[in-house]
């Protein structure tokens, strides 16, 4: 698993503040504070707008996004509520991304989903003195 996650964070055909968004979106779906907590940060340094991450730990779709962000939010977000993407949101991805950037969403999605849960089962704790970022829904 280790190189799975190696290669979905050093590795991926995604641009960095896109493979952030697609992780931020799993750990807010898993309700995970310490992944959402720490990709927060690496996404606000790949270049993010911390508005966007705001939206998502709030539940909210985000207001402002460019139109890779788009592609990224509406894929990732029909992925973990359906398990699946539609034609729809499929198409415009494949044109963009490739195959391989499909590959990389999916299995960013699918790494941090399960890093989300270990996190979750396991109990981790956000450092001392930091805030959850993530309200109940």
């Amino acid at each position: 698993m280790q190189r799975v996650g190696a290669y979905v964070r050093f590795g991926s055909s995604i641009p960095a503040p896109l493979n952030e968004l697609a992780i931020c979106l799993a750990g807010r779906k898993w309700g995970a504070q310490y992944e959402f907590f720490a990709h927060r940060r690496l996404a606000i340094e790949a270049g993010l707008n911390p508005d966007i991450l705001d939206s998502i730990a709030a539940g909210r779709r985000p207001r402002e996004l460019s139109s890779d962000e788009m592609l990224v939010y509406e894929f990732v977000t029909e992925l973990l509520s359906t398990g699946a993407v539609s034609d729809t949101r499929y198409q415009p991805a494949l044109d963009r991304f490739g195959d391989r950037g499909i590959i990389d969403l999916v299995g960013a999605v699918g790494y941090y989903s399960l890093v989300s849960l270990v996190l979750n089962v396991a109990e981790v704790p956000l450092p001392e003195g930091e805030t959850p970022p993530l309200k109940p829904l």
